[in-house]
């Protein structure tokens, strides 16, 4: 089952939180042990779905468990998420417990689920299936009582097809699906959550709160933030270390933003007013970042959506200073996408 999830603003009795993705089946998974898969865009606030879960789940008391399985090497991940004994391994000096042992009771968050290594994940489906494993080192079988929410960003039904992750692992995640949508495509929320991180920079800062001005509210607005809840948060902390507990103006969220996003060329009618050459080059970046970021990256993926050759792919993103990720978000003549 999947369900794609609505807007909905609750307010926390002490932090006063704004908290959006709201899913009408939440409080349905929360009172189960399903798993969930999370499916979104970098920065969208998948982990935000996964502890709200959490929270509203027999579970909540407990600790949440994250574990991102992109940020470690695949030899330290298994440790990372098995344990292991004393000696199993150069540097193991003392037993130690693993995620899933340190999530009995609670649950335990896979981020970036579809980046785990291709021979951890049996270790993981059997998990999955009987809520047992072994600590590395140890042929001591370990109850394991957990509940798995994972989330990508990736299609791991292409990374199935592809070979790069195990047919039967993916069925038994997507048991239930909730799709985080961009910001882009929710754009009540923006507001609302930027007055959020306002308000929180300023409580942890000691700072009497700033407020957005009407221009800056119309600048939000406009903006499509390619790089989604994350990207807005970064930019209001700025605006807000700007501010200085003033009014946060347009102004100001123009000084925020990278240099490039501030004058690059937005629309068709100012690509136009550039020489021919610069115009070309202005859109062919526009539509290649575009693709890369629709599919958060995947390069493969980016020249299927543009329909050519992964090879022309490569050069165009040469001849245009586009061969770093980083450079991709911050392009600015990418009007509708980012990380």
């Amino acid at each position: 089952m999947a369900c794609k999830l609505a807007t909905c603003r609750h307010v926390g009795k002490q932090s006063k939180t704004i908290r959006v993705f709201y899913c009408g089946f939440s409080r349905l998974l929360a009172a189960t042990d399903t798993s969930v898969l999370i499916l979104g865009e970098s920065g969208s606030g998948k982990e935000l779905v996964a502890r709200t879960i959490h929270r509203q789940s027999g579970r909540g008391v407990k600790p949440f468990v994250a574990v991102n399985c992109a940020a470690l090497p695949a030899d330290l991940l298994e440790s990372e998420l098995f344990g292991h004994e004393k000696g199993a391994f150069t540097g193991a000096h003392t037993r130690r417990a693993g995620r899933f042992e340190s999530a009995a009771g609670s649950t335990i968050f896979l981020d970036e689920i579809g980046e785990l290594p291709l021979a951890l994940q049996p270790k993981l489906l059997r998990v999955l299936q009987e809520h047992t494993f072994e600590r590395l080192g140890s042929s001591e079988t370990v109850a394991a009582d957990f509940r798995l929410v994972a989330a990508t960003n990736r299609s791991l039904q292409e990374e199935v097809e592809e070979k790069r992750f195990r047919a039967d692992l993916f069925y038994r995640l997507q048991v239930f699906t909730v799709t985080v949508p961009a910001l882009r495509e929710r754009r009540t929320d923006i507001v609302p959550l930027a007055e959020h991180f306002l308000r929180r920079f300023a409580e942890r800062n000691g700072l009497p709160p700033s407020e957005l001005a009407d221009d800056a509210v119309l600048v939000l607005q406009r903006s499509n933030f390619p790089g989604n809840v994350r990207e807005l948060q970064h930019l209001i902390e700025h605006a807000a270390v700007l501010a200085a507990g003033r009014v946060v103006t347009s102004e100001i969220l123009h000084q925020s933003m990278p240099q490039q996003k501030r004058e690059a060329p937005s629309d068709l009618g100012q690509l136009l007013r550039l020489p021919f050459h610069e115009s070309v080059a202005a859109w062919e970046r526009k539509l290649v970042g575009s693709a890369l970021n629709e599919s958060g990256g995947n390069k493969a993926e980016a020249a299927r959506r543009l329909g050519i050759q992964r090879r022309l792919l490569y050069e165009k993103m040469k001849t245009l200073g586009m061969e770093s990720t980083d450079q991709l978000e911050r392009d600015p003549t990418n009007g509708t996408r980012g990380e």
